[in-house]
């Protein structure tokens, strides 16, 4: 007999917007948060430049959300960029409040909270709060000790979400989601979480990637669940590569702040030769799809592994009290950046794009909410501005809260659910079509579908994804799910996604950018799919 869980609510995701939608919630209603490995294991605690936000009195709401329109390529939508701007403040006040330690400035006169202000790449003021370089370890923990602390919020670690239960799916008609299956990787069983409200908030796709910043959870298992479930996605092309990612065959996935650039960094080659000022005015502060394209460009012109990003000219210890997570991480490997440069290389960050949601998170389906990067909000455009990341998870997240409390009330119990079935499958002796699977996409992806991109190489990866898809949904149809098949299934879906989404955009614009066309159109508009043939309620599309 299958464990079945019910709950008022059902995060799925343990990073800063998960953690903060439910501590929202959890004073009036029963709220579960899965997680699928350890509770810090998601995206957010490795975060290090920190939170953009109006918090200088030479700051404007009005300059954040210009500089968020350009970084975007002028794809984000006005009306998501102002209501995020505007609610940051507030929301850098309630993570004050929760205990969160961010970097003091006791020289802070202009500011409306005395703490230290950064500047990094697109910004036109200096507005990033941050709590050294470590700024997500410092908001995952504090959201975390929170989180332990209340008496109504029930955490489940290593539990990892295989596919979202809607009324569509059950066929009872209607459009509601009513939970989750999930998998409990200690028993290896499935379990049923009921939930009246479900959430997710499981991150990004860049682990799609061959070479990414990110931890092994970024699946885009939300992406994938959701879609799965007939939600529409849109603007899945933009994948952003972060510039500088240290290049050492023993540091994976560690990525160099952007606010190393941001304290006047310098990118340089080999040579000692700085040359970012031959791609942009701007030079090191050009916002990150500029500054991974003249790297890419660099390397591939000349041969190299890497470049090297240099902050040795500026006074030790000032490099030291600002960054003493990068200098620390950097000695280990025998690199003292207060003397030396840094090896660096781009590396897939962030998934710009996402489940498409209203301003409060809800989806094209009733109850679903989706946050963080999971979603699209229409914020992020064609890139990622530094730092409004965070801002987003925070910002969203309070939204959706407040919008479940007010429609908690008018919604019912969830009807009974069916245990998840696993007769007709067996234990596997294949593992190793799973790796190879994992490997090809994620190397396909990184040649074909990666920082430039031509129409040929996209159709060259839509070929592969369209074999692996049929490969891994017969592998899936007769063996015993575990997290690597789960995982792959959800990249897969992802994969194509994005594939599709290049495919359909005849431009260059922001973080897609195609040989076969190199200008940008004049209408900044959108990528929106649809999953066929499901029946939404007209009021539901945005």
């Amino acid at each position: 007999m299958s464990v079945q869980h019910d709950f008022d609510v059902l995060v799925i995701g343990s990073g800063a917007a998960g953690l903060t939608a439910a501590l929202h919630l959890a004073d009036h209603l029963n709220v579960a948060v899965l997680s699928k490995a350890e509770l810090h294991s998601g995206s957010t605690y490795w975060a290090q430049g920190g939170v953009a936000a109006v918090l200088d009195q030479q700051d404007s709401v009005d300059s954040h959300i210009s500089d968020t329109m350009d970084a975007g390529a002028w794809l984000p939508r006005p009306e998501a960029v102002r209501f995020t701007v505007e609610n940051g403040p507030s929301a850098i006040e309630w993570l004050i409040e929760q205990g969160v330690p961010f970097t003091p400035d006791p020289d802070a006169r202009q500011q409306s909270l005395p703490y230290h202000l950064t500047k990094e790449g697109g910004h036109s003021h200096r507005r990033i709060i941050h709590a050294a370089d470590a700024t997500g370890r410092a908001i995952e923990d504090t959201l975390v000790t929170n989180t332990l602390a209340h008496p109504r919020l029930r955490l489940f670690q290593h539990h990892l979400a295989v596919d979202l239960i809607t009324q569509q799916k059950l066929g009872l008609g209607g459009n509601r989601c009513l939970g989750a299956y999930v998998l409990d990787l200690a028993s290896g069983h499935v379990e049923v979480f009921k939930a009246r409200f479900v959430i997710l908030a499981t991150g990004g796709a860049s682990k799609v990637y061959l070479y990414t910043s990110n931890p092994d959870g970024a699946s885009g298992d939300g992406i994938a669940m959701a879609w799965r479930a007939g939600c529409r996605v849109a603007n899945l092309e933009f994948n952003q590569f972060h510039p500088t990612c240290l290049y050492h065959p023993k540091a994976k996935s560690f990525l160099i702040t952007e606010a190393v650039r941001g304290e006047g960094g310098y990118l340089r080659l080999p040579s000692g030769e700085r040359f970012m000022f031959d791609f942009d005015s701007r030079g090191e502060l050009a916002p990150r799809d500029i500054v991974a394209r003249a790297i890419d460009h660099e390397m591939k012109r000349l041969g190299l592994d890497h470049v090297y990003l240099d902050i040795s000219h500026r006074d030790p210890d000032f490099i030291r009290s600002h960054f003493p997570t990068v200098y620390e991480r950097c000695l280990n490997y025998g690199i003292d950046i207060t003397k030396e440069p840094i090896p660096v290389v781009p590396a897939a960050h962030y998934t710009c794009g996402g489940v498409i949601t209203d301003i409060q998170g809800q989806t094209d389906i009733n109850n679903l909410y989706a946050i963080g990067e999971t979603a699209f909000t229409g914020l992020h455009g064609a890139n990622r501005l530094a730092s409004n990341s965070l801002l987003e998870c925070l910002v969203f997240a309070r939204s959706c809260a407040q919008q479940i409390l007010s429609q908690a009330q008018r919604v019912a119990e969830v009807p009974d659910i069916p245990c998840w079935d696993e007769s007709q499958v067996t234990d596997s002796d294949e593992d190793v079509v799973i790796s190879h699977n994992w490997d090809e996409l994620r190397r396909f992806m990184w040649d074909y579908v990666g920082i430039v991109r031509t129409t040929k190489r996209l159709q060259r990866a839509q070929h592969r994804i369209d074999l692996l898809k049929q490969e891994i949904a017969e592998y899936y149809s007769n063996y015993k799910i575990s997290r690597d098949l789960i995982e792959l299934r959800n990249l897969a879906v992802v994969a194509d996604l994005i594939i599709r989404s290049a495919l359909l955009r005849k431009e260059s614009r922001g973080l897609h950018y195609t040989l076969d066309y190199p200008d940008t159109l004049p209408e900044a508009r959108d990528t929106v799919l649809a999953p066929l043939n499901y029946p939404w309620p007209q009021q539901q599309r945005n």
